[in-house]
């Protein structure tokens, strides 16, 4: 039995969080949202578990170095200097950052990964994802890990192939480019495809999530399997051995 740990846990993740903390025979070492004290909750879990928002992630990579402890990110909308902050910490402890701890996305990664590696440059790839009306960053996590996934394939550099935002007048597609394109509505919980369109034929990768439930017990088997791990930087693709 692990205690664990929630950052952001007056959110709609933490309420699932927690739920499934309990389901799985864990205890549910309390949580902490905006204000809230990191270092202390960290005192008293084994593994810490974040979705609350960007500009905490510090603090909370800081509270999980000084009690040593794993924490798994779970937190979107991360920028090139959060990254930054998370390889440092990594030095010192476990850390899981990932855009979705869905497993099934997670295996959805690796078939993307696959297929565009095997298929070629001369298949055009399209990222397509629909999130509920208030999700406030587009792409969201999982469309970026999932171009990420794409661009390794090919061995390109995602941040240099992006397409995304077109409106207007914007010409003929990039060869080679990833393209994103980002819908909001309704109460969708989230929907991914990854469209791999080639001559006269077409491969559409999806994933529907129907529930929040599936990234919170993602979330906790991801907590799971990072305790005891040594120092480093690892994936959800890790804790499935893909």
């Amino acid at each position: 039995m692990a205690r664990i740990g929630i950052i952001g846990s007056e959110g709609a993740m933490g309420h699932a969080l927690a739920s499934v903390i309990e389901a799985s025979g864990h205890e549910f070492a309390g949580g902490i949202d905006k204000g809230g004290d990191p270092a202390r909750l960290a005192d008293h879990s084994d593994v810490l578990v974040d979705f609350s928002a960007p500009g905490a992630l510090q603090n909370n990579l800081h509270a999980a170095i000084g009690a040593g402890i794993p924490m798994v990110i779970g937190t979107t909308g991360l920028e090139a200097h959060h990254h930054d902050a998370i390889d440092n910490a990594a030095r010192a402890v476990a850390i899981l950052q990932t855009g979705n701890t869905s497993l099934g996305v997670t295996l959805l990664a690796h078939l993307v990964r696959e297929a565009a590696g095997r298929l070629g440059p001369d298949w055009d790839i399209e990222i397509v994802e629909m999130h509920h009306r208030r999700k406030v960053d587009a792409p969201s996590g999982t469309a970026l890990l999932l171009g990420e996934a794409a661009a390794a394939g090919r061995g390109i550099d995602l941040a240099s192939n992006r397409e995304s935002g077109r409106d207007g007048h914007t010409g003929a597609r990039k060869e080679g480019a990833i393209g994103f394109a980002a819908l909001r509505g309704g109460t969708v919980a989230g929907e991914h495809s990854v469209i791999l369109a080639g001559e006269q034929e077409r491969l559409t990768l999806s994933h529907s999530a129907e529930n929040r439930a599936i990234f919170a017990r993602g979330a906790v088997k991801a907590a799971e399997w990072l305790i005891g791990k040594a120092p480093g930087r690892y994936r959800m693709e890790d804790v499935l051995e893909l």
